[in-house]
C-alpha cells in the first residue's frame, strides 16, 4: 500500500485560501489515480478531487470552480488549492488513491470561520 502524509491545513476565515499537500511514500503512487477527500464532523468522507495519473481533475459541485487539485510525480506529491473557502468545508483532508485503499493517513484539518 502507498502510504500519505498531508499538511497544509489550518485556521482560515471565510473566503481565504489555503493549500494542502500530500507526499507519498512510495513513487509507485505515479501510477495511481488519486483523490483529495474530507470528513467533516458528524458526516460521512467524501471525495473532493479527482486527479488521474496525467492530471486531469474533476469536482463535485460543492468545490467545482473553488477548488484545484493537481499532483507532481517527480516530487510523489498531491496539492489542493483551496479559495473562496466557506464554513461548510470544515473538515479533515485525506489523500488516498481513488478508490481508495483502506489504509488513510492521519489528514490535515482545515477550519474555515472568523
Amino acid at each position: 500500500q502507498v502510504q500519505f502524509v498531508e499538511s497544509g491545513g489550518g485556521l482560515v476565515q471565510p473566503g481565504g485560501a489555503l493549500r494542502l499537500s500530500c507526499v507519498a511514500s512510495d513513487s509507485i503512487f505515479r501510477i495511481y489515480v488519486v483523490g483529495w477527500y474530507r470528513q467533516a464532523p458528524g458526516k460521512q468522507r467524501e471525495l473532493v478531487a479527482h486527479i488521474t495519473i496525467g492530471g486531469s481533475t474533476n469536482y463535485p459541485d460543492s468545490v467545482k470552480g473553488r477548488f484545484t487539485g493537481s499532483r507532481d510525480n517527480a516530487k510523489n506529491t498531491v496539492y489542493l488549492q483551496m479559495s473562496s473557502l466557506k464554513p461548510e468545508d470544515t473538515a479533515v483532508y485525506y489523500c488516498n488513491t481513488d478508490p481508495p485503499q483502506n489504509y488513510w493517513g492521519k489528514g490535515t484539518l482545515v477550519t474555515v470561520s472568523s
